[in-house]
């Protein structure tokens, strides 16, 4: 099943928490963090502005994007788990 957001926001699908720390220490499930960037899936048709036009979303799909801890709505979609977020809440795109 595809999720088409709607709108200005946006599918992102978190990447995987680094199993091992830059020291060499296997981290437990318990210890890592939750990740603060993921690939974006999948955009929406962008933000309805004033004359009726629609704004062109700044990321794509397949871009890698930074955003905070608490951004988004987690969803869980066929076993993934995904977010929605607005895309004011994407921090930078990651090349």
């Amino acid at each position: 099943m595809k999720v088409v957001p709607i709108g200005d926001k946006i599918v992102v699908k978190r990447v995987e928490a680094e199993e091992i720390s830059p020291g060499g220490i296997v981290l437990p499930d318990t210890a890592r963090e939750i990740p603060k960037q993921g690939r974006v899936l999948s955009v929406g048709d962008g933000r309805l502005l004033r004359d009726g036009t629609r704004a062109q979303h700044l990321v794509a799909e397949g871009d890698r994007v930074l955003f905070t801890s608490y951004a988004g709505t987690e969803v869980e979609v066929d076993g993934q788990e995904l977010l929605i977020m607005g895309e004011d809440e994407v921090l930078a795109i990651v090349n």
